[in-house]
């Protein structure tokens, strides 16, 4: 349920708020007061398009907030949970600002948010009707939606199962489609990946070996210098006449004898003996390594060798031995997958017969569970116009009659609404047969029937009952006054039956100051009521008996 309605800088409006209580509350006003931007900025909250345009003139930005109660579906409080949004309390607190440089920024309980994930959540709070929904009827193809949400429960799970099919199906066949289309293509493309594949395994490459191999080439070509220089460290620290060490050793223990005369000569002594040491550490290694010293003709023309075959791969596959072996990763991974297709290529066809006979069951039997629905949303509609003065009329949900059997992501039905609006007349499209006011009641009853199973918190009815008055508006009262019974309503009127009905009364008017038009939101006393729906049922000029009218009006609908 909405709670409250913060609007500043959208269109005609500088700055509003709103409180919003259950059951029905109804929004009056001249035309072009403003009360669609109302719903509008509702629209914008609950994942509408946004838009520049929606910008009050000399505004760099419009900011929307709205706080909802969470309605009670444990499929709501999953999605909550699934986009980390905090939910404890059970209200969702949605900020929106559109700025003029493009920027849009979305919050729900403090969480950064997009426009898709806001339409998600949007969907679970608010449904407005309006204009939109009766072109909605106009379009055949979205009365399948419609019906699949009047048996959702029957429905979802055969239709969920059907998708998932025809997912398989759409996927087999574009791969036998692809293998018929371009199996030369396809068989040499697989030849030069296999070619390519073989060509790096049989190489047996390991990371950073051509690092390595040329660091040991460069060993093996440099021995005679390698070798001189071991054999000048080793002979010059411990051979010859006066070995350097031997040398050192002697400093060493003269120094050693004055440490103990003064600080400098203790730090002098601790420096020689550390590099005494160290340079015997040096002699030492320069020895091993004398004695390891070995020069292998043939081993440095394997190395010759091996580096040019990784030269040769990289000439082919990359730049370095990185991305040779990214390159291998990458197609032995295209490789395995046509292989397992090439394996799998003899029973392509098979396999897409079979998945064939398994959607086409599906869809049957998804078929047989709507045409089971559709009679009974017959009768319920049929039922909710007979309360609305069109008890002659008859309702039905046409399925196409179609020999062969098409696939779609929705099932193998084409349906439309039909409706027969006097009798001895032809069952027809009602796109075609129902006039604007008939449209708003066929619109409502489906509404009314709906407004049980959908779940959701606040419908809003943005002047639906465009087209009827009389009996016909006292009806279209009685049934968003019924719809209000298990959901918050809002709605825009300009009937006086329907604005009688409501619980809580908005006045909306617009007002220029400064060459600015602003609008005024008030709520209307009961005596205030009484004047507004006098001015609704006769204009400007408002008479004692329009007043007496009004507040008979009022009677009724407590009554």
């Amino acid at each position: 349920m909405l709670q409250e309605l913060t609007i500043d800088n959208l269109a005609i409006i500088k700055h509003l708020t709103l409180t919003f209580a259950n059951q029905m509350t109804v929004l009056t006003g001249e035309t072009g007061a403003g009360k669609s931007i109302i719903i509008d900025a509702v629209g914008l909250l609950a994942g509408g398009r946004g838009s520049q345009e929606f910008i009050r003139r000399g505004e760099e930005k419009l900011h929307l907030q709205g706080q909802f109660s969470i309605p009670r579906d444990p499929a709501f409080d999953e999605l909550l949970d699934s986009l980390g949004i905090n939910h404890e309390d059970e209200i969702l607190i949605i900020s929106r600002e559109i700025h003029r440089n493009g920027r849009n920024t979305i919050r729900v309980n403090g969480e950064l948010i997009n426009t898709t994930t806001l339409r998600k959540i949007g969907a679970g709070l608010v449904d407005i009707q309006g204009q939109n929904e009766h072109q909605q009827l106009m379009q055949p193809e979205t009365h399948l939606g419609m019906l699949d949400q009047f048996a959702i429960k029957e429905v979802g799970p055969l239709r969920q199962k059907y998708q998932e099919q025809y997912h398989a199906y759409i996927k087999l066949k574009a791969a036998v489609n692809k293998k018929q289309a371009n199996e030369q293509q396809w068989a040499q493309r697989l030849d030069m990946l296999r070619y390519q594949v073989n060509e790096i395994e049989e190489a047996n490459l390991k990371e950073n070996e051509e690092e390595e191999l040329v660091s040991e080439r460069d060993r093996l070509e440099h021995f005679q210098q390698i070798n001189n220089a071991l054999q000048l460290a080793a002979t010059t620290f411990n051979d010859g006449e006066q070995p350097v060490l031997d040398q050192v050793a002697t400093v060493m223990d003269a120094i050693n004898e004055i440490a103990e005369f003064d600080d400098a000569y203790d730090n002098l002594s601790k420096a020689l003996n550390d590099a005494y040491y160290a340079l015997q550490d040096v002699a030492n290694e320069a020895s091993q390594q004398l004695d390891l010293l070995e020069f292998d003709d043939e081993r440095l023309a394997q190395i010759e060798q091996r580096l040019t075959t990784i030269g040769d791969l990289e000439h082919k596959y990359g730049d370095s031995l990185a991305e040779v072996l990214r390159y291998y990763t990458k197609i032995k991974k295209e490789l395995d997958g046509m292989e397992e297709a090439a394996d799998s290529n003899s029973d392509l066809e098979e396999r897409l017969g079979v998945a064939e006979k398994e959607i086409r069951e599906t869809g049957r039997q998804l078929s047989q569970v709507r045409q089971k629905a559709a009679h009974e949303l017959g009768k319920k509609v049929h039922q909710q116009l007979k309360e609305l003065y069109m008890e002659k009329a008859e309702f039905e949900v046409h399925f196409a009659n179609d020999s062969h059997e098409q696939f779609t992501p929705t099932g193998i039905d084409q349906v439309e609404f039909y409706i027969r609006t006097n009798p001895g007349e032809s069952m027809g499209p009602l796109a075609k047969i129902a006039s604007g006011g008939e449209l708003s009641r066929v619109m409502l009853a489906l509404k009314t029937i709906f407004a049980q199973k959908e779940g959701v918190t606040s419908i809003i009815f943005d002047e639906v009952d465009t087209g009827v008055s009389g009996r016909v508006a006292q009806a279209i009262a009685d049934k968003i006054k019924l719809i209000a019974q298990h959901s918050q309503v809002l709605c825009i009127t300009h009937l006086p039956q329907v604005a009688a009905v409501a619980q809580h009364h908005f006045l909306i008017k617009k007002s220029v100051h400064d060459e600015r038009t602003t609008t005024k939101v008030t709520p209307l006393k009961e005596n205030q009521r009484v004047e507004e729906l006098a001015r609704m049922l006769s204009g400007e000029k408002i008479t004692q008996l329009t007043k007496e009218h009004a507040q008979e009006l009022l009677q009724m609908a407590k009554q």
